[in-house]
């Protein structure tokens, strides 16, 4: 038994109680080990987790845990980075079911949801009416309106819009005994009267007080510290540290529900939530400004605002960015010179105005500039600042980590406190690359703690310990956005006085008497350095993995629609939208396993796994660079190993071997028999539904006629036949040949078997693997080595190459050598490109031509798309991009008990965009499986590139 994979017994009773209640729960090992982190540095399991169908079932949990003296923690999306969301208690995830808008008044400009709509959503709601919610943080395609308020979020553009506090007209608030408090103080019954829930859910619940009573109680608190509130409390804009009790002043209009932001669930739970909307103006422009350092970055920032108030528009945003995190981005847009730049952002009613504008402020300032309108480009450019957590977490020689994460100053001494801080990181023998919203002084700083040494551990207490001191000096806060949590609450007192923390403690007891509500945060905290996730070392066979599986910081991109700009991460979590189903799911049930905290058989590691498409995805699109398709291939090699494997393994993923052994014509003739296709179904482990792929009548190696031998003896391209296109696609390398052969280039198809073993792979099989790539690279070699381009017309297969082979091969023998043929593998269009910049080949022309293209998962997430779309657009085809995976990937979408999450990951872009296309439209797909995906669900033949550029030359 372990504790992430059973309960604390004294639990039972409340799990037993919120089931009897009729309440969604999960009290499993996965779900404990999935909600046991936030995007923080901790990690506490919960007894269980509760997914509230409305507000009763809220106030239910709520009277569950005081009846069971247990405890209350709000989650959202997740991303709270301060260990907001994780608690020991019952979870309560709003995101399943209270994620609704419940109305908008375009005339009043507000909103009213419930806590678990996603940020996003709620703009796609507003923006038909020219509206938009204003504070957006760099995770709007994911966090929740109820984790915001939770924290008192601000986001990039605080400076035009204000923080979330600013933004919010009421709330209706469920309090520790059950009262329900509504809009400036009101009582409210959602359902249920409190003596009603008592007859009907069938548990106590606490006799409420009035509702006058309890604000009274406040009210008094307030007035007896009125001159401590005026002085130590709403100094400055990102002042978030803390209870804001400002809002409680007579001269605020005692506004209970703007001082409840920021309380981090501590005070009330939000059921309800009414918000200002504001204009969206109609156009933007970006001003990028050049430093030589983060700090002089900063010192130009009282510029910047004392030209905001001279333009003619409105100065929106104002951020850093150190040319550490914007490095890690392939095909960034260009930036002024400098090693530290300021994104400011300014809006207009006309395009000429804010250009006007955002040349202003660069004059002003007097760096090197470039001001940008193009509406891609600044999406580009903010995508890299969105990603800056994750990002950060990749550029330092050690793993970065939040903790110390977003304290801020007063913006006209945030350059001096830049210094200081590098200062008292080097100090420590610590790194890390500041970025953050500098027009607000607030400042992000991933930092290289060793969080897994005892050493390390004792230097980040030492060193948080100091920095706390160093922003309390120059009148700051502990947080400036994400809230205290676990790794600030106890730094409080070093920003405020005794009689101040007092204070807040008083408050806290007025409304929440008990403890109920988020325990271990703001007041009573717990110690910042305890219940640390990487503070577990590594044990058990996969111990190995202990930092790949520790590189998931929490920050939920993948949660997101990532599809919109061609992104893949993650399928299946698309599907079901179920937390087990996404990258940051999985790596938290893997971070268990590393420790030793869940056993590698349990099955909620085979359960968190189950639905992963190996699709690579997430190791192109995540910010810090997981890569579960690996992980989970070494899982299921340490869980099989001496132990028989699924049917599917031995079939599916020994695919090409039984490929090169059955002759064609007789497979092709058999399993055109229904009771033999069946049977051969069954065996295999494939789904009924499916349709089996028939043999090519000759392999390509076979019928590739050789091309006219040169003087040199060698051609001016080589073939790699890849067993899916040797015996499956072998038209795709016909078209390949004519297609050379059509304008001149010599081609010759290597005639030697080299298999990439990438069914060996994502089965886990990696003894048999590295043997079958270790033969193919000493076939490949030669043919590399020759300095002759070679191609690889399958995506899979070739990306296995690129990426697989040196990663299985690394320190043997061929290790070295998969490394060069690695890099000198090309695609199709990279070699047509490279023969069109030579001014060898010309583009046919495909004006008038709609080209739906379905990348491959692999081609977009290891290959790179980019040349592949470069040969398109110069075609002049109409072409249109999905993003996502076909839902086939391999041998995932063929096995017994993946066929619906199949059809629904099709059903999210692909099977929508053939419906959609044209009847003559051409629907290019270069993975075998994206075809078969293709055939089977849509009656589609799709395309190779080889295939339409050959038939439209």
């Amino acid at each position: 038994m372990t504790a992430a994979s059973t309960p604390d017994p004294t639990a039972a009773g409340c799990v037993a109680a919120l089931g009897q209640a009729g309440l969604e729960i999960d009290a499993s090992a996965l779900a404990r080990s999935l909600y046991a982190s936030d995007a923080s540095i901790y990690r506490i399991p919960p007894q269980v987790v509760t997914y509230p169908r409305d507000a009763d079932d809220v106030l239910a949990a709520l009277a569950i845990a005081r009846e069971f003296e247990g405890s209350v923690t709000m989650r959202g999306a997740g991303t709270s980075i301060a260990g907001n969301a994780i608690g020991p208690g019952i979870v309560v995830d709003t995101t399943r079911h209270l994620n609704k808008l419940l109305r908008i008044d375009p005339e009043a400009r507000t909103a009213t949801v419930q806590p678990g709509i996603v940020h996003a959503a709620l703009q796609r709601f507003a923006a038909p009416h020219g509206l938009r919610f204003g504070p957006d943080p760099s995770t709007h395609t994911r966090c929740t309106l109820g984790g915001m308020i939770g924290n008192n979020a601000c986001g990039s553009r605080a400076l035009g819009y204000g923080r979330t506090a600013d933004n919010v007209v009421s709330l209706k608030v469920a309090l520790s005994d059950g009262e329900v408090v509504g809009p400036r103080g009101a009582l409210h019954q959602p359902g249920f009267s409190v003596e009603e829930e008592r007859g009907l859910r069938g548990f106590p619940v606490a006799e409420p007080r009035s509702t006058s009573r309890l604000l009274s109680d406040v009210t008094a608190l307030v007035d007896a510290n009125l001159g401590l509130i005026r002085t130590e409390f709403g100094r400055f804009g990102r002042q978030v540290s803390g209870y804001s009790l400002e809002h409680l002043l007579p001269e605020n209009d005692r506004n209970f529900d703007r001082f409840l932001v920021g309380s981090e669930g501590t005070l009330g739970v939000v059921l309800e939530a009414t918000v200002r909307l504001v204009p969206d103006a109609p156009y933007r422009a970006l001003a990028l400004l050049g430093f030589p350092s983060m700090a002089a970055a900063a010192d130009a920032v009282p510029a910047v605002l004392d030209a905001g108030a001279e333009i003619d528009g409105e100065l929106t945003a104002c951020e850093g960015l150190d040319h550490r995190i914007s490095d890690l981005v392939p095909n960034a847009p260009e930036l002024p010179d400098g090693r530290g730049w300021l994104f400011v952002e300014v809006t207009g009613d006309t395009l000429g105005q804010v250009e006007a504008a955002a040349a202003l402020v660069a004059a002003k300032v007097g760096a090197p500039s470039r001001v940008v309108t193009d509406v891609a480009e600044q999406a580009a450019l903010w995508r890299i600042r969105e990603d800056g957590a994750g990002l950060a977490a990749r550029t330092l020689s050690r793993p970065a980590h939040a903790g110390w994460e977003d304290a801020a100053v007063p913006p006209a001494r945030l350059g001096d406190y830049l210094r200081d801080f590098e200062t008292l990181l080097d100090d420590h023998g610590l790194s890390t690359v500041p970025y953050g919203h500098f027009g607000d002084g607030c400042v992000h700083a991933r930092i290289d703690f060793e969080l897994e040494k005892d050493d390390g551990r004792v230097v980040f207490r030492r060193f948080t310990e100091a920095a706390a001191d160093l922003v309390a000096s120059y009148g700051g806060s502990m947080s400036g956005e994400h809230g205290d949590g676990r790794a600030r609450s106890e730094l409080l007192d070093r920003m405020y006085s005794a009689e101040a923390v007092g204070l807040m403690a008083a408050v806290k007891h007025a409304l929440d008497p008990a403890n109920l509500l988020n325990p271990g945060v703001l007041v009573d905290p717990d110690p910042f350095d305890a219940r640390l996730r990487l503070a577990s070392a590594p044990a058990g066979p996969l111990a190995d993995l202990f930092g790949d599986a520790h590189r998931c910081t929490g920050v939920g991109k993948c949660i997101a629609d990532n599809t919109a700009g061609g992104g893949v991460m993650c399928p299946s979590y698309q599907a079901s939208r179920e937390e087990k189903d996404s990258t940051r799911g999985r790596s938290r049930v893997l971070q268990d396993v590393v420790t030793g905290q869940l056993p590698l058989h349990d099955p909620a590691v085979a359960d968190a796994l189950d639905l992963c498409l190996s699709c690579k995805g997430c190791a192109h699109d995540c910010p810090t660079g997981v890569d579960m398709a690996t992980y989970k291939s070494q899982v299921l090699h340490a869980q099989y190993a001496g132990k028989r494997r699924p049917r599917s393994h031995y079939a599916l993923g020994r695919l090409p071997r039984w490929a090169s052994l059955a002759p064609a014509s007789l497979a092709n003739l058999s399993l055109r028999s229904k009771t033999i296709a069946r049977l051969a179904k069954k065996v295999a482990g494939i789904d009924q539904r499916r349709g089996l792929p028939t043999f090519s009548s000759k392999t390509l190696r076979s019928f590739a006629q050789p091309a006219r031998v040169r003087p040199a003896g060698t051609p001016d391209v080589w073939i790699w036949a890849d067993s899916f296109t040797d015996h499956f696609a072998s038209e795709t390398g016909q078209a390949a040949l004519e297609l050379f052969a059509a304008a001149g280039i010599e081609a010759k198809v290597i005639p030697e078997r080299a298999c990439c073993a990438l069914t060996w792979v994502t089965t886990g099989q990696l003894d048999q693997a590295r043997k079958i790539i270790s033969g193919s690279i000493r076939t490949l070699y030669p043919y590399v080595a020759s300095g002759v381009p070679v191609i690889g017309l399958e995506p899979s297969c070739l990306a296995s190459l690129r990426s697989d082979a040196a990663e299985l091969l690394e320190g043997l023998p061929e290790g070295e050598r998969a490394v060069e043929v690695a890099g000198a593998m090309r695609t199709l269009a990279e070699y047509l490109g490279d023969l069109r910049a030579q001014g060898r080949w010309q583009v046919p022309d495909l004006t008038g031509t709609e080209v739906v293209v379905q990348p491959h998962c692999h081609h977009a997430s290891v290959l790179g798309f980019d040349a592949d779309l470069d040969l398109l657009q110069a075609s002049g085809a109409t072409v249109k991009r999905l993003g996502g995976c076909c839902g086939l990937a391999g041998n995932f979408g063929v096995e017994q008990g993946h066929y619906e999450t199949s059809v629904a990951i099709a059903e999210q872009t692909l099977l929508p965009a053939v419906r959609a296309a044209g009847p003559d439209a051409v629907i290019l797909a270069d993975g075998m499986s994206c075809r078969i995906q293709l055939a089977d669900l849509a009656e589609v033949r799709g395309l190779h590139l080889a295939e339409l550029l050959n038939s439209s030359r």
